[in-house]
């Protein structure tokens, strides 16, 4: 999937479901072909619509979990409760049936690993989607940029992607903090990202480390505002959010 398309030229196209792969409870991962997609870059995401019988649409959008290099486009879905789009996508959709889609949009909250600063990474529940496409393309450019994720998941059965994250790429450091529940021989943080933890996994500012934060609203409020008090560029401070204001 080589290149992007321009802004101003997006229109809806039809993507056919190859696989739908289960990840939590809570959340699958849609492998899509679509024939007509121009390509996108790690950390894009794309609107998808749904419309009913009687004409209704609903429309959502949805990180792209796969890389540039991928042969196919991947999108995770976190079923809300009471939601008009993500049940669907979760509970009803098959191998062979087609989604409507439009993209790839955003061009801010994306890496191409080319400028060679430390890649740093939070993400929050499902905010990962975006980072693992990043991950994914680091590892399909064998580019040797160090890189750490910080992954805070209510409990281990909550982490998307586990087993890929459990087999990261050298240079990849994955730090996962579990907020409420875990095995009781755990080692790993315990809890929220706090400044302890911080001050173990965040290069320092003179390090100028490229810093992507994606997840609830509250969650990237608060690590983007202890990253810039540690002296970072609130420029180099990459955020993506959603659900309702803090």
């Amino acid at each position: 999937m080589a290149g992007a398309a321009l802004p101003g030229r997006l229109t809806w196209q039809l993507a056919r479901v190859v696989e739908v792969t289960p990840e939590t409870a809570q959340t699958k991962t849609l492998v899509l072909d679509a024939p007509d997609w121009a390509g996108h870059r790690a950390g894009q995401h794309v609107d998808v619509r749904l419309t009913a019988e009687d004409g209704y649409q609903a429309q959502r959008s949805y990180s792209i979990a796969s890389a540039p290099e991928d042969d196919h486009l991947m999108l995770t879905v976190e079923e809300i409760p009471d939601g008009e789009v993500s049940p669907y996508l979760a509970e009803e959709l098959r191998a062979g049936d087609e989604l409507e889609l439009r993209g790839p949009i955003g061009g801010w909250f994306v890496w191409e690993g080319s400028e060679g600063a430390p890649l740093l990474m939070f993400g929050g529940g499902s905010g990962v989607v975006p980072l693992r496409a990043m991950l994914r393309h680091r590892a399909a450019t064998s580019d040797s940029t160090p890189a750490r994720l910080v992954y805070s998941a209510r409990s281990l059965q909550d982490v998307i992607y586990r087993e890929e994250l459990e087999r990261s790429a050298d240079g990849v450091e994955v730090c996962l903090a579990l907020t409420r529940s875990w095995p009781e021989d755990w080692t790993g943080h315990r809890g929220r990202v706090n400044d302890a933890l911080l001050d173990d996994i965040a290069w320092p500012a003179s390090d100028t480390p490229a810093i992507y934060i994606c997840g609830p609203n509250g969650f990237v409020e608060a690590i983007s505002r202890r990253m810039v008090a540690r002296g970072h560029d609130p420029v180099r401070v990459k955020t993506e959010r959603f659900g309702p204001s803090s």
